[in-house]
């Protein structure tokens, strides 16, 4: 079966209230200490770093990665670094493409326009991928510099080496999302309720992002339906309590999926993605148990926490049928308000 990376995984299941609204005060938080990994290398970041008074930039240099694991099934891969002085997260600056190596020679220098006294409120990030011509980048793993003061005036070029540590580690980091889901048999209705997020990632300088949420029905790597919430302002932990409903017959409940987007809203720019969850049976994890309870319970409401995840690899074909009405593919084209 082909593959495709797109975003999210899963944290533990909670109580479910027996009916009615979903109320967000009715669920336990869920422990998130379950998803966090050994610290494991999986390479090394050789970069530099210089802050220049003169025109008030931190001069990044990412010179070299070592000892990267293969992503391909060459045995190789085709990194490259994008690099972030958080907590702006629109602000990215990427490395080129480095074709089928583990030891890739970057040698690329990067600025930031920051004031000097605002460093010690920054943390410079770098971000490794492997590219995918045909699918979403795989994330190879995360260095980063909390204290950037801490290593020196930095008023001259300063060399650092730095472990690469797997990107799992990140999992509870980027924030946690409530779902609710819940289907009707009889009337081949799919509701997923989007109640809440928290402990969301700061997008912009302001230290605050404009969170909406995106939601996709897919067949067999075709996108069917999608629905987005409203945005909420200025906020980390935002609350939706927003209903989304999907037409999916029972024919055809086995062979779809749901692909949830957490998307910052710009005004000015494009939205950027804050993180995914992916649901569905042929998911694995918490996304395909969450699917087969609410099977299990019709007509009743069944809420989650999901940990939002970067990349998530969702299945582009599958062996049974969809059988998904043609007017829900044909209301998608004359509608469409741009990708999901």
């Amino acid at each position: 079966m082909s593959q495709i990376e797109f975003t999210v995984q899963s944290v533990k299941q909670k109580e479910q209230p027996d009916l009615g609204t979903i109320k967000p005060e009715l669920y336990k938080q869920a422990s998130v200490d379950s998803l966090r990994s050994e610290h494991v290398p999986c390479g090394k970041l050789f970069f530099s770093l210089r802050y220049s008074q003169d025109d008030l930039t931190l001069v990044v240099t990412i010179n070299r990665a070592e000892n990267l694991p293969a992503k391909d099934f060459s045995g190789t891969s085709d990194p490259y670094v994008k690099v972030y002085l958080l907590p702006d997260r629109k602000t990215k600056l990427q490395t080129k493409v480095h074709r089928k190596t583990l030891n890739p020679e970057f040698n690329e220098t990067f600025t930031f326009v920051v004031a000097y006294d605002d460093l010690s409120q920054r943390c410079l990030q770098f971000n490794i991928y492997d590219f995918d011509r045909f699918s979403r980048h795989d994330a190879i793993g995360t260095v980063k510099v909390k204290d950037i003061l801490g290593e020196g005036s930095l008023t001259k070029e300063t060399f650092f080496v730095r472990d690469i540590y797997a990107s799992q580690q990140e999992k509870a980091d980027i924030g946690e999302v409530m779902l609710s889901l819940c289907y009707l048999p009889t009337a081949g209705r799919l509701t997923l309720t989007v109640v809440k997020a928290r402990n969301l990632k700061a997008m912009d300088i302001t230290g605050y992002a404009d969170p909406y949420v995106k939601v996709c029905l897919m067949c067999q790597g075709r996108r069917i339906k999608k629905r987005k919430t409203s945005v909420q302002r200025n906020t980390l932990s935002p609350v939706f309590n927003e209903a989304l409903v999907f037409d999916v017959p029972q024919e055809s409940v086995e062979d779809v999926y749901l692909v949830i987007k957490l998307v910052d809203y710009d005004r000015i720019g494009s939205d950027e993605l804050m993180g995914c969850v992916a649901l569905g049976p042929k998911m694995n994890g918490q996304g395909r148990e969450h699917w087969y309870e609410m099977l299990e319970s019709p007509r009743k409401p069944i809420a989650q926490w999901y940990s939002l995840m970067e990349h998530v690899t969702l299945p582009t074909s599958s062996n049974g049928k969809c059988c998904l009405r043609q007017r829900q593919s044909t209301e998608e084209s004359n509608h469409s308000d741009g990708n999901l």
